[in-house]
C-alpha cells in the first residue's frame, strides 16, 4: 500500500503524524498547567492532595506523549533532530530536566519517610509546569521565526568532525527567548494550559471549594492567554516567511507568507478556525453555565486545542515552506523534502503508524477508566496509593 506513495507523499505524511502528535502534546500539557495552580486552587493539605492526585493519574500520557514525538521527529526527520537537539542542547536539556523533575515528583511526594517534605515536590511540579509550557511553546516559536544553525552536508567526510549541522550562535538556542513572538507562544501555551486544567479539575474532582476558585480562575488565564495568543497570531501573519522555490529548492524571504499558505490551503484554514472557535466556545460557555457545562468544556477546548495547533503545524511545512528556517543561512533551512529519512525508512515507519488507532483508542478507554469517578476528599483519606 505505502509503496505506492511517491517520495514527497511519504514526507507530508508524516509531518502530518509529527503534526498530529506535536498537537495532541500541546493539549496534554494541561498537566503542567495544573502543577502551577496547586497552591492557587488547593488552600489545605487534603485539597493539594484531591489536585495532585488528579493530575498524577494523567502525567503518564503527557510525558510518553513526548518521548512519542520525540522519537518520531528522529526516525521521520532525523536531520531537524541532529540539528535541533545536537545545536539548541540548553533549551531541550532544560526542558527534560524539568521532566525528570516531575517524574521523581509524583514518585516520592507522599512516600514514607519523606524528608525533603511535600512543598518540596510541589515546588518541583511548578518548576516543570512553568518550562514544560512555555520553553516547549518557545520551541515551537522557531519554526517559524527561525535558528541560528548552519547546515553542511559535505562535511561529513570530514575525518576530524563528521557533523553536519553546527550552531553559529553561543547561546545554544537561549536566544529563543529574546524574540518576543516566541515568547508570546510560550506565554500562550502557558495560560491554555492552565485554562485546560481548570476545567479537567471540574470535570475530575468533587469539591465545591475547589470548584469556586476554578471558576475565578477560568477568567484569569483567559484574558492573557487571548492577549499572547492574537499577539502571536498578528505577528505570524503580518510577518516574511521562508518560502522554498519548488523548483530549485533556493529558500528566499517572502512576505506574508504564513498568511498565504492559510489563504492558499483553505482546509488548514478550515481547521484552524473550527479549532480556535472550539476553543473559545468552550471557555465562554463553560463560564457563564459554570454548574452545568463545564464538565463537557474540557473536550471542546481540547478538541479546539488539537485542531488550532495541527494547523499550525501544517503551516509551517506545507505549500513549500522551511519548518525550521535558519537566520544565520537561509540556504541551510530545514525542509520536510531535505530533512528526511529515505523512502524505504518512511515506508517502513508508514506500516507501524497503522496503530496509531488502536493506541489512540487505547488510550481513551483508560482516560474514562481512570475518571470514571471523581475525586473526593474520602478517597484521599482511605486509598492507599495516594500520590
Amino acid at each position: 500500500m505505502f509503496e505506492s506513495l511517491s517520495y514527497i507523499l511519504l514526507q507530508q505524511y508524516w509531518w502530518m503524524i509529527i503534526s498530529l502528535l506535536g498537537s495532541t502534546l500541546v493539549f496534554l500539557l494541561f498537566v503542567q498547567g495544573g502543577q502551577t495552580m496547586i497552591y492557587t486552587l488547593g488552600k489545605t493539605d487534603i485539597e493539594r492532595t484531591m489536585l495532585v492526585n488528579s493530575l498524577g493519574r494523567k502525567w503518564e500520557f503527557t510525558f510518553t506523549t513526548l518521548v512519542t514525538f520525540g522519537g518520531a521527529f528522529f526516525a521521520s526527520f532525523p536531520l531537524f533532530y541532529s540539528t535541533s537537539f545536537g545545536g539548541a542542547y540548553w533549551v531541550w536539556m532544560i526542558i527534560l530536566f524539568a521532566f525528570i523533575l516531575q517524574a521523581v515528583s509524583y514518585e516520592f511526594r507522599s512516600k514514607p519517610n519523606n524528608f525533603f517534605g511535600k512543598r518540596t515536590f510541589e515546588s518541583f511540579l511548578f518548576i516543570n509546569g512553568v518550562i514544560g509550557t512555555v520553553f516547549l511553546g518557545v520551541a515551537v516559536g522557531t519554526f517559524f521565526t527561525g535558528s541560528e544553525f548552519i547546515v553542511d552536508k559535505t562535511s561529513i567526510t570530514n575525518v576530524e568532525s563528521p557533523v553536519i549541522s553546527r550552531w553559529a550562535g553561543a547561546a545554544r538556542g537561549l536566544e529563543a527567548v529574546l524574540n518576543f513572538t516566541n515568547v508570546a507562544l510560550g506565554l500562550a501555551v502557558f495560560f491554555l494550559a492552565r485554562i485546560i486544567a481548570s476545567l479537567y479539575f471540574r470535570n475530575s474532582i468533587d469539591n465545591s471549594a475547589i470548584s469556586a476558585r476554578i471558576k475565578k480562575q477560568l477568567l484569569y488565564n483567559t484574558v492573557p492567554f487571548l492577549v499572547f495568543f492574537l499577539w502571536f497570531l498578528f505577528a505570524l501573519i503580518l510577518k516574511d516567511g521562508f518560502a522554498v522555490n519548488p523548483d530549485t529548492k533556493e529558500v528566499t524571504m517572502e512576505p506574508y507568507k504564513y498568511l498565504n499558505n492559510f489563504i492558499e490551503m483553505p482546509i488548514v484554514l478550515s481547521l484552524f478556525l473550527i479549532g480556535v472557535v472550539s476553543v473559545l466556545f468552550g471557555i465562554i460557555k463553560s463560564y457563564l453555565k459554570f454548574d452545568t457545562f463545564s464538565t463537557k468544556g474540557v473536550w471542546f477546548v481540547g478538541i479546539g486545542t488539537i485542531l488550532t495547533v495541527f494547523a499550525l503545524f501544517l503551516v509551517s511545512g506545507f505549500n513549500n515552506t522551511a519548518y525550521y528556517p535558519s537566520v544565520t543561512d537561509l540556504q541551510s533551512s530545514l525542509t520536510i523534502e531535505n530533512s528526511s529519512s529515505s523512502k524505504f525508512t518512511l515506508t517502513a515507519m508508514s506500516y507501524v503508524s497503522l496503530m496509531v488507532p488502536f493506541v489512540a483508542w487505547y488510550i481513551w478507554y483508560a482516560w474514562k477508566a481512570i475518571n470514571k469517578k471523581k475525586i473526593d476528599q474520602d478517597e484521599m483519606e482511605t486509598d492507599s496509593h495516594v500520590y
